[in-house]
């Protein structure tokens, strides 16, 4: 029997934690308590802190931070990879902590994500309409996360046509990048021949061709991206043309980089480090997302669109770990990617009793605490999408 795509412990994230086996998670996403001030649906413990002014309240929100992604650590996988939500107040200091508990040098990205994009009104200062999205490898060598995406790949970006109709676009095939050059990738440096007016290519001389060596714009030597063999299996996929530079007209070789691969694969688009709402969703929707499912009962949920571009990073049948699950975001999009594509993802959610602060509409709505919305959201979850839902209780080891 499959396993359920949602399932949900109520418990502090640090006893819940040290009951995962090691390595058992392909895919971290948590957005902690963010150590502002501002007011949440559940009180935060970590305002205020440990000493005084400052470096007291960042100090509290690291110490807290710092034993749970210690644990975080240890139960990725060794492809596994891990995004943190936070916001200005502490992005300096989560980066530092992260840099210390993954390794620096495991570091994917900083990512800015415009969720608000009338930005704050209140305050001094500017309209803030963005958050970080900090995202570490466990060990990057290993790291399966592909920093890419189906969802941003646009026709218009393959403005040329073949006869039969193929789309595809032209990209230089020798190195644009100077760090590579005879003197660092000798064997990528050798002549090509080419004919301008059919556009074949080749590796060895023909009737009518033009030899043809990789030169930067400014004339220099260059390299090409390609190897001799790859260039002999995929000939069809390169074209010869003349182009107009500062130093005159040349003869150069490009590569046709199809809409739609040859193999059938799905076209993806290496993401950017600039997350639009229009492209993830902003919390308005977020907000909106919730209420369609348990009302109006959290004040700044993540949008499930940003989860699920982290998804899409990962391969479809990743385990997801969310340890501060909050209004269940992950739990949501992990669901909605599975009935998109036929993935089997399985996201573990896990959050505390946190009493809801008194007044608020969760409060209102009868939700004692935020494991009770976390929990209400994945049941109908499960109700409208399917996939099945468990509880386990802190005390039970998660398999």
């Amino acid at each position: 029997m499959p396993a359920p795509w949602n399932t949900f412990v109520e418990g502090d994230n640090l006893d819940v934690l040290p009951t995962l086996a090691a390595g058992s998670v392909d895919l971290i996403y948590v957005d902690p308590p963010y150590n502002t001030g501002n007011d949440f649906a559940y009180h935060d413990d970590f305002r205020g802190g440990r000493g005084s002014g400052a470096v007291g309240r960042h100090g509290a929100w690291t110490a807290m931070m710092r034993p749970r992604l210690d644990e975080a650590r240890r139960v990725l996988a060794p492809g596994g990879a891990i995004f943190v939500s936070i916001d200005d107040h502490e992005v300096a200091y989560l980066r530092l902590l992260m840099d210390e508990v993954f390794g620096e040098a495991n570091l994917l990205g900083q990512i800015v994500v415009n969720l608000n994009p009338k930005g704050r009104q209140l305050g001094r200062g500017f309209a803030t309409s963005h958050e970080y999205l900090l995202a570490y490898a466990r060990d990057l060598p290993r790291c399966v996360l592909d920093a890419s995406s189906p969802t941003g790949v646009m026709e218009s970006d393959f403005p040329l046509l073949t006869d039969d109709g193929r789309r595809y676009r032209r990209l230089p095939l020798r190195n644009t990048n100077k760090k590579f050059n005879p003197a660092t990738a000798p064997t990528l440096h050798f002549p090509l021949w080419g004919d301008p007016t059919t556009g074949r290519v080749a590796a060895a001389p023909f009737t009518g061709a033009t030899r043809v060596e990789p030169v930067f714009g400014d004339g220099r030597p260059a390299v090409w991206r390609w190897s001799v063999p790859r260039i002999e299996e995929r000939a069809d996929d390169l074209e010869c043309r003349v182009v107009r530079g500062a130093r005159g007209e040349r003869v150069d070789v490009f590569q046709r980089d199809w809409l739609q691969p040859a193999d059938g694969a799905s076209r993806r688009k290496k993401l950017r480090t600039i997350w639009l709402a229009e492209e993830v969703g902003s919390t308005d929707t977020a907000v909106a997302e919730l209420k369609a499912l348990v009302g109006h009962v959290f004040e700044s949920p993540k949008p499930t669109g940003l989860v699920r571009r982290i998804l899409e990073t990962m391969p479809a049948d990743a385990r997801v770990l969310d340890f501060f699950a909050g209004s269940g975001t992950t739990g949501h999009a992990v669901a909605l990617a599975n009935t998109a594509d036929g993935g089997t993802r399985t996201c573990l959610s896990v959050n505390s009793a946190e009493p809801t602060r008194p007044g608020s509409n969760a409060a209102r709505a009868g939700y004692p605490t935020v494991a009770a919305i976390t929990r209400a959201r994945l049941r109908a979850v499960a109700e409208r999408h399917g996939g099945g839902y468990v509880e386990r209780t802190a005390d039970v080891p998660v398999g």
